[in-house]
C-alpha cells in the first residue's frame, strides 16, 4: 500500500459515518439558491446546469452569496447559456459585471465561455476544467463535483475551516490545508459528489461560522477534535500576518 493509500484509508477510518450525517443533515437543511437544484431535485434525476454551476462559483469568488445573487440573475437572464455569453460583446460583459470587482474575472469568464463553445462541450473532469481560463483548483474541484457528479474535493474557505476544526490542525497552515484537501477526497462519497460538496459549504456558512460556531447543533460534533478540545473558536491555526511598514 503507498503512503498516499494508507492516508486515504487513515481518513476513512477516522472519519467513517461523516459523510451520511453530513447528507442527512443537507437534506433537512440545504440552503436555497439561485445557482442550486437543490436536494430534492437531484434525488429526482435533476441533472445540473454545468454553465450556471461554473457562473456561480466564478461570482462567488472573492463575494459574498447575497451580493453575488442579483448578478447572477441578471446574467442568467441576459445570457441564458454559454453560447450566448460565448457571443456577448466584451463592453456589455464589463458593463453587466461593474460592481461585482475583481474585474479579470469578467475578462476570464468571457475568454472560458468561449473555449468551451469553441470546444463543444465542457470538459467534465476536475484536470480538463483546469485547462480553461480562469479556473482553479477549488473552481475545477467544485464544478466537476456540482456539475458532473465527479468524485472531487471542493475545499474553499469554509471547507477548510470545517476541516481545520475536525482535525484540529496544529502545523503549518499551508501544510495542513494540503492535508484537509488530500482528507476531504478521501471521504467524498462516490455517489453523492455534489450534495457533498454543498453541504460542507452550507455548514461551513451556517454552523461552522469563523466566529462563535454552533457546536449544539453540528451534525459532526462527534467527529471534531477542536469541540472534544473545547476551543473549536482556536481553528484554524493560521501564521501571524506580517505588520504593514508605516509611511510618512
Amino acid at each position: 500500500m503507498s503512503k498516499r493509500e494508507k492516508a486515504d484509508s487513515a481518513a476513512e477510518a477516522r472519519f467513517e459515518g461523516l459523510p451520511g450525517a453530513l447528507l442527512d443533515w443537507y437534506g433537512r437543511h440545504a440552503r436555497s439558491l439561485p445557482w442550486r437544484i437543490g436536494p430534492g431535485k437531484r434525488a429526482e434525476g435533476v441533472v445540473p446546469d454545468p454553465y450556471r454551476v461554473w457562473l456561480a462559483e466564478i461570482m462567488l469568488q472573492q463575494t459574498t452569496v447575497p451580493h453575488a445573487a442579483g448578478y447572477f440573475e441578471t446574467f442568467t437572464r441576459t445570457w441564458p447559456t454559454v453560447e450566448a455569453l460565448a457571443g456577448a460583446e466584451d463592453s456589455d460583459v464589463m458593463a453587466a459585471w461593474a460592481g461585482l470587482g475583481y474585474y479579470a474575472r469578467a475578462r476570464n469568464l468571457l475568454k472560458c465561455a468561449r473555449e468551451v463553445t469553441a470546444r463543444g462541450r465542457w470538459p467534465r473532469t476536475e484536470a480538463g476544467l483546469r485547462e480553461l481560463p480562469g479556473i482553479g483548483p477549488y473552481t475545477a474541484g467544485a464544478v466537476a463535483a456540482l456539475a458532473f457528479g465527479e468524485p472531487s474535493a471542493a475545499v474553499d474557505g469554509n471547507v477548510d475551516r470545517v476541516f481545520s476544526r475536525l482535525m484540529a490542525t496544529k502545523g503549518d497552515w499551508k501544510e495542513e490545508k494540503r492535508r484537509i484537501a488530500e482528507t476531504v477526497k478521501a471521504i467524498v462519497p462516490s455517489d453523492r459528489p455534489g450534495e457533498f460538496a454543498e453541504a460542507l459549504m452550507d455548514l461551513g456558512a451556517t454552523v461552522c461560522t469563523p466566529k462563535r460556531p454552533n457546536c449544539l447543533i453540528c451534525p459532526l460534533r462527534d467527529w471534531c477534535a477542536a469541540y472534544a478540545e473545547g476551543a473549536p473558536d482556536r481553528y484554524p491555526i493560521k501564521p501571524a500576518k506580517k505588520a504593514k511598514p508605516v509611511r510618512y
